[in-house]
């Protein structure tokens, strides 16, 4: 019996360590791209913060890594998480979607704040700084409320 523990033991260490070498998605430009929608809208000093430090990690290609995302299968949910967030919405290519489509984004985005649907739970779990006070929530659906009555 140990000696089958030790063998199972040893075949998943060598998994663990084989999965580390496939390769990352790497979401770090650095800078911020001219199709931003900080580039398309005016954005309330702490309206952009927030967006920053709250949606830029998922929605964005500015994606700030933490040390555990180097190691797989952590890093492969990530970048499956950031890719599919970034197909719902991508701040830095808002100016590129058509009137139509901000205008469709900015109201998801008021739906999200009224829900409470985002930032995702597991999200914010490990990202505590994150977690939107009602006064940010408040914030920043006065702005998208603003600005989609400007479209």
């Amino acid at each position: 019996m140990k000696r089958m523990f030790k063998r199972l033991l040893g075949v998943a260490l060598l998994l663990f360590t084989a999965i580390q070498f496939i390769s990352r998605d790497h979401n770090e430009t650095g800078n911020t791209p001219v199709h931003d929608i900080s580039g398309v809208y005016h954005l309330p000093a702490g309206v952009g913060l927030i967006l920053k430090r709250s949606c830029y990690d998922c929605h964005s290609n500015q994606t700030e890594y933490p040390w555990y995302a180097r190691l797989q299968p952590v890093r492969l949910l990530m970048d499956r998480h950031v890719r599919d967030g970034k197909a719902e919405l991508n701040f830095n290519a808002f100016g590129t979607y058509s009137a139509r489509k901000q205008r469709s984004k900015l109201r998801a985005i008021g739906e999200s704040l009224e829900e409470g649907s985002m930032p995702l739970s597991s999200y914010t779990l490990l990202h505590r700084d994150a977690i939107l006070s009602k006064a940010e929530q408040i914030l920043l659906m006065n702005w998208v409320k603003q600005t989609s009555d400007s479209l």
